[in-house]
């Protein structure tokens, strides 16, 4: 094998949101993906790569590929295929208004594809309803990030975790999800054994095995937990006043709101279905330590109050100052592989482009950057609402891109009637066979 391969590239891995670079080896005699390595200049692995990434060259061949376009079964040339598309979606457009496309994207995308599809639906077309897959995994970090910052960004790095004496991880099981991120952390730990891991999770995952201290706390109770360490920090005097008072607005409101629920710590831990000797371990050493990194992931964020969770955490930084700072931050652990790149371009349904929304100062700025001639004016259908349109006949075209909601959105019968009522489904996807092609 190593004989026939001529050529490599470096590149970027496509499963989960760590992203690492991985040095691509192509066979010449077949252009196929012989081997992948680490790209050992990469910042986010240095060279490490898992088992997702390592057996690539399995996945990366023809078999099971959707290699050409097909309508209705049929396989089309690509110029019939696009001009089919064209003229359907501008049928559908001049018989029900452009409010009846939307757009469903993925975190699958390039950052690229996702600002091209935004822009011709939002500001081509006049069309806002153009949401994500994200929306699934990363909208309570995004609102979250939003309520605490004004903007969605992330206020740390990876070198953050090499750096912090304390990692709290929250909600992630990240030896399988993001595990060159936790082979970074067990690394970091083993050569600094006085770094203290803290897993808050209300299952023991593989993750534990790294942890000083497991909180398997009962599930749902994320917000009492935070706002109960506010309590405790500000108590024993651990708050940064004058981070408070010259980067941080409302704090009287948020520690009153902390004390209504959170004040007794003997009722918390019964709450919380911990013992308060774990739960006072944990508050001491958020207290005592200075450079400390919060870690969540799906399990904060998949929740019908993921946002309060996200926001109850990082009240507990912004009250310690602990943000901004080398080793010390809240962070954000992305479940795609690019859907920080959807919402850096707007590819939500209450966003336009570059993280701007629907203001009218927003818009016009959008629509001069864009030439658009027909910018949209209002939020769009969020990706559950989207489906729920479908289904009552407001949207009759939607285009899937990179994405197969009949297995991954909620309540997949309620999709499948939805897809099936839709007057035309067109979908774009790398695999020959999904359970929404049959649309």
């Amino acid at each position: 094998m190593n004989d026939d391969v001529t050529s490599s590239t470096f590149t970027t891995c496509p499963y989960c949101g760590v992203g690492c670079g991985i040095k691509a080896n192509v066979n010449a005699k077949n252009d196929y993906l012989a081997k992948v390595s680490g790209d050992v200049s990469h910042p986010a692995n240095l060279g490490r790569i898992c088992i997702k990434g390592s057996t690539l060259p399995e996945t990366g061949g023809h078999q099971g590929r959707l290699l050409y376009p097909y309508i209705a079964g049929e396989r089309v040339s690509w110029d019939q295929a696009l001009q089919t598309t064209a003229k359907k979606l501008k049928s559908v457009m001049d018989r029900y208004g452009p409010e009846s496309l939307a757009f469903y994207l993925s975190g699958q995308l390039l950052t690229e594809d996702y600002y091209v599809a935004n822009k011709l639906m939002k500001g081509f077309i006049g069309s806002s309803h153009v949401d994500t897959n994200s929306r699934l995994c990363m909208a309570s970090t995004v609102a979250g990030h939003k309520r605490a910052f004004g903007a969605d960004a992330v206020a740390g790095c990876y070198e953050d975790l090499e750096i912090a004496d304390l990692l709290v991880l929250v909600g992630s099981n990240a030896a399988w999800n993001h595990p060159v991120l936790y082979q970074r952390i067990q690394a970091s730990k083993e050569e600094r054994p006085e770094l203290k891991v803290v897993v808050i999770d209300p299952r023991l995952t593989a993750t534990c095995d790294l942890a000083d201290l497991h909180l398997g706390l009962k599930p749902g109770t994320d917000v009492l937990l935070f706002n109960a360490l506010l309590v405790y920090l500000y108590e024993n005097e651990s708050i940064d006043h004058e981070f408070i008072n010259n980067s941080t607005e409302h704090f009287t409101q948020s520690l009153s709101s902390a004390f209504s629920e959170a004040a007794d710590i003997k009722t918390v831990a019964r709450q919380l279905d911990v013992s308060e000797q774990k739960l006072l371990t944990f508050f001491h050493w958020f207290a005592e330590t200075p450079k400390t990194v919060s870690l969540f992931s799906q399990g904060v964020n998949q929740s019908s109050s993921g946002t309060d969770k996200v926001n109850a955490l990082i009240n507990c930084h912004l009250a310690t100052g602990r943000i901004g700072k080398h080793g010390s931050t809240p962070f954000s652990l992305t479940g795609q592989p690019n859907a920080m790149g959807g919402r850096e371009v707007g590819g939500l349904a209450n966003q336009l482009a570059a993280h701007m929304e629907f203001s009218d100062e927003e818009i016009a700025i959008v629509e001069e950057f864009w030439r658009a001639p027909k910018i949209a004016h209002q939020e769009g259908y969020k990706a559950v609402d989207l489906f729920r349109a479908m289904h009552e006949g407001k949207i009759k075209a939607v285009w899937i891109q990179g994405t197969n909601p009949l297995v991954s959105l909620p309540d997949s019968q309620f999709v499948r009637e939805a897809l099936d009522r839709c007057e035309l489904v067109i979908i774009s996807e790398a695999a020959a066979s999904t359970d929404t092609l049959e649309f």
